[in-house]
């Protein structure tokens, strides 16, 4: 039995459970009763001492960090293929994921700490807004530029380069960063969240929007840490939010280095 632990508004974990259902598996989803080594325990924190989703657990195997499953799961069950064929197709997507995972993800990420967190207010706000949405439109034009005539950034098929991307820009237009009307990329769009993959991991994690105030009263119990990844910091500090980045240090509720001890 594969046990994914997850966190429904984790893109990272929706990469994964997009990979998961294109490839038939069946495997149940556990949400740990802490993120971010916030009073995390147990077969979670043993798969992961980051203490973050996505986590898989496969009968012996444990593995953590998306990239890595998604790796896991392609070499375990190689059908249907999810990466392209050829080297250069292959590294061409990989490199769409790691654009999505360490750059855009940031962007992302400073619209929930001034939304959900409410670390930043007034002009500060508006300059953070305002920055993430004109960084947001020029990703979206890199993004058209990587799929250019194509159907899919996978290529011909929905595959990895595609599910790298969905849960991303799902999440930027949740803030209000829609790629433009009858543009290619929200054309894809249209395929990518009609795809019954992908419906469903977009449908979880909208369900779950209501338990944000939750997520913000774990963050004051203790139990949940934000967690600034240097990607993440970098673009808050360059955007002008360094005191959004102190707020939370000063609550106590962020960090930035894993604890092994």
């Amino acid at each position: 039995m594969i046990t994914l632990y997850e966190h429904p508004l984790s893109p990272y974990a929706q990469k994964v459970k997009i990979a998961l259902r294109e490839k038939g598996l069946t495997f149940e989803l556990a949400m740990p009763g802490g993120l971010g080594a916030g009073g995390a325990a147990g077969q979670f924190v043993d798969a992961n001492p980051r203490a973050e989703v996505p986590a898989l657990i496969d009968d012996e195997t444990a593995v953590f960090d998306s990239t890595i499953i998604l790796e896991y799961i392609e070499d375990n069950w190689p059908s249907p293929a999810l990466l392209p064929h050829g080297a250069g197709e292959r590294a061409r997507v990989r490199m769409i994921e790691e654009v999505m995972d360490t750059h855009f993800e940031a962007v992302n990420w400073a619209m929930g700490e001034i939304n959900w967190f409410r670390r930043a207010e007034g002009d500060l706000a508006e300059q953070l807004k305002a920055r993430a949405a004109e960084q947001t439109q020029g990703f979206y034009a890199w993004l058209e530029k990587q799929l250019g005539s194509r159907d899919w950034f996978n290529g011909a098929e929905f595959g990895w380069g595609d599910l790298c991307v969905a849960p991303f820009v799902g999440t930027a237009i949740g803030v209000g960063h829609r790629p433009a009307e009858g543009s290619p990329l929200a054309d894809w769009c249209a395929r990518a969240f009609a795809r019954p993959s992908v419906a469903q991991t977009i449908a979880e994690s909208r369900a779950f929007d209501g338990a944000l105030t939750d997520v913000a009263s774990l963050v004051r119990q203790g139990l949940f840490k934000r967690e600034y990844r240097d990607h993440r910091l970098e673009w808050m500090i360059k955007a002008g939010g360094v005191d959004v980045v102190l707020k939370g240090l000063e609550a106590g509720n962020i960090r930035f280095s894993p604890d092994f001890g």
